[in-house]
């Protein structure tokens, strides 16, 4: 070849060497060149769960019939992705099955140092290496069991797990298995690893600050990323705030979470706007609490956190058709959340159809066992169906798990106190006394019980008088003042309770047993207008009614001046006018007949 030529030649190669560089890669594999594995995977991937379902259990039943069909990690990889499509579906105990013969199918796999050809399939790509993790598998069975309600065997598959080789959600569902079954420590040690990992997980900061750690012990777990990360100053009084909240110091919790609420960054957070209701509504002020969960719910149409205790509370007012219609709502929303199932029971239980609110307090607790708000409406149910024993132990179960809500408590003492057990009553009041701290509300619960017992009358009316100097406002303890004064017939005082309690406030229960004492002190028209105000609160409170009834009955002084002068016309015997007034006088009897139903 001469020179001419070869310059021509190189030139040539150059040019063909720059075109092909501008040409695209190829692709790995043709398509043709997939197997079925690498189909059902990215079908997997792709979401398309109900035809991952189909396909690999013809797969699965192509291999059982002959073995030598697919590889001992293709037959993982179709036993795998059949799980999830039957966890996909909440087929949940098929799952684990399918889940278990996975992992003996991958156990045998690392037995074995080779990995046989397919017989019946084209070469596999590289991506039919890349086997589904066995950490995953063993995470997604203990999710099955949770589902179940296995939790003993959830925490077992995940115990099985070495812990350098736990993810975060790994130990996150770990912290709470061990939390929920009662064992603090290692629930502790897991929330702590989450955070060590992920120093931002705020549900792992509430469950240690639930399970008493300190606050700032906590709070120095996240100082690196508060530090070096730009907008985060109010994450450690967040902090403190909830720490507060689990101490059960709920004026110091309500005003820390005020000031972060009034932060123009964090002004109308619905979260915060819901734990600052639902500890309103601890401190038993129930006015702001409703307000809270109102401005929530106008934020965000769809809440459903909280709004069982929002129900709770109208209930309780008496706003029954408030209740029935957020009921329907949040159905709309899920009927797979307790609050719904709640929201029901409450109206129901205000109804007083209370084997319809045992049921849909049962239902509630199948949904979420952890739910306070159901155990507290079906323990309620029970007691007042006479089922006091039963009660007892949903009651229990509630301060387990919300060991700073009074209400929990009540609902226990009300049932000692129902089986006339006041020793147990008076034992439970003072733990929580001691445990809780002397405010109106602690203070009020023992003298509840101190007023059970004619010998601690005294004490009661102590407590009484320390709880309304704290809270002159706090209606329970109001009434069992005026309970106490009724006993003692100081009617006038009484009414000077309540007169000043009614200042700033309307409740039902007070206007009625305003009424009581006027009518002990012969007011009738004051005490008919305070019973009417109580009805106007609450149409269904039955001894408003009841009291109301009872004036129409009596006998008022213009009734005994017409009957003086009856007996004066009878005694003259002018007996024709009235003898002619029969069809009158039914019509007097049908009125009052009606007015008696109100």
């Amino acid at each position: 070849m001469d020179p001419g030529e070869a310059a021509i030649l190189e030139s040539s190669l150059r040019s063909f060497y720059r075109l092909f560089a501008l040409l695209p890669p190829l692709p790995a594999a043709l398509p043709g060149r997939m197997n079925v594995i690498d189909h059902v995977r990215d079908m997997a991937a792709a979401g398309l769960h109900s035809n991952v379902r189909l396909l690999s259990s013809l797969l699965l039943t192509m291999s059982n019939n002959n073995p030598e069909l697919f590889s001992p990690s293709q037959k993982y990889q179709l036993l795998v992705y059949h799980a999830d499509s039957l966890f996909h579906d909440k087929e949940y105990r098929n799952a684990v099955s399918k889940y278990t013969m996975a992992l003996q199918q991958k156990k045998a796999l690392s037995k074995t140092s080779k990995v046989r050809p397919s017989t019946g399939n084209s070469a596999s790509t590289p991506q039919s290496q890349c086997l589904p993790s066995e950490i995953e598998v063993k995470y997604k069975m203990a999710e099955c069991y949770t589902m179940l309600k296995q939790d003993k065997d959830a925490i077992a598959i995940l115990d099985g797990i070495p812990s350098r080789q736990r993810t975060p959600k790994i130990n996150m569902m770990l912290a709470n298995l061990y939390k929920k079954a009662g064992q603090e420590r290692p629930s502790v040690t897991s929330y702590k690893e989450v955070l060590r990992q992920c120093p931002l997980a705020l549900d792992a900061i509430l469950g240690l600050l639930s399970l008493s750690v300190k606050g700032a012990e906590v709070a120095s777990m996240t100082m690196n990323v508060i530090q070096t990360v730009p907008n985060l100053d109010w994450l450690s009084v967040w902090i403190k705030a909830y720490a507060f909240v689990h101490t059960g110091d709920n004026s110091r919790a309500i005003n820390t979470i005020c000031s972060l609420e009034k932060k123009s960054l964090l002004r109308d957070n619905v979260d915060l706007l819901g734990s600052l209701a639902d500890l309103y509504f601890r401190a038993g002020d129930n006015k702001n609490s409703v307000l809270k969960f109102e401005q929530a719910q106008m934020l965000d149409p769809y809440l459903i956190k909280g709004m069982d205790v929002y129900g709770y509370l109208l209930a309780r007012e008496g706003r029954l058709e408030d209740v029935e219609n957020l009921g329907c709502r949040l159905f709309n929303i899920s009927d797979q959340h307790a609050e719904p199932w709640v929201v029901s029971g409450c109206h129901s239980f205000y109804s007083k159809r209370y084997s319809r609110a045992l049921y849909l307090g049962a239902k509630a607790i199948q949904l979420n066992s952890n739910s306070v708000q159901a155990l507290l409406l079906k323990g309620a149910a029970l007691r007042n169906m006479g089922r006091v024993q039963e009660a007892i132990i949903h009651f229990r179960e509630a301060i387990r798990l919300a060991p700073c809500r009074l209400d929990c408590y009540e609902g226990l003492i009300e049932c000692y106190l129902a089986s006339n057990s006041i020793r147990e009553a008076m034992v439970m009041a003072n733990n929580v006394y001691k445990t809780l701290g002397a405010n109106a509300q602690t203070l009020t619960l023992l003298a509840t019980v101190c007023l059970e017992d004619p010998v601690t009358q005294e004490k009661a009316k102590t407590l009484l008088d320390k709880a309304l100097t704290q809270r002159p406002d706090y209606i329970k303890a109001v009434v069992k003042k005026a309970e106490l004064l009724s006993r003692e017939q100081k009617y006038e005082d009484g009414i000077a309770l309540l007169r000043n309690a009614l200042a700033n406030q309307s409740d039902c229960v007070l206007h009625r047993i305003l009424g009581d004492f006027l009518v002990a002190v012969n007011e009738y028209q004051e005490a008919m207008d305070q019973y009417s105000i109580a009805l106007s609160l609450d149409p269904n409170d039955q001894k408003s009614l009841e009291g109301m009834q009872k004036m129409e009955k009596e006998e008022s002084p213009t009734d005994a001046t017409q009957e003086e002068d009856v007996d004066d016309m009878e005694g003259s015997g002018e007996e024709g006018d009235l003898e002619g007034s029969d069809s009158e006088a039914a019509q007097w009897a049908d009125q009052e007949q009606w007015f008696g139903m109100q």
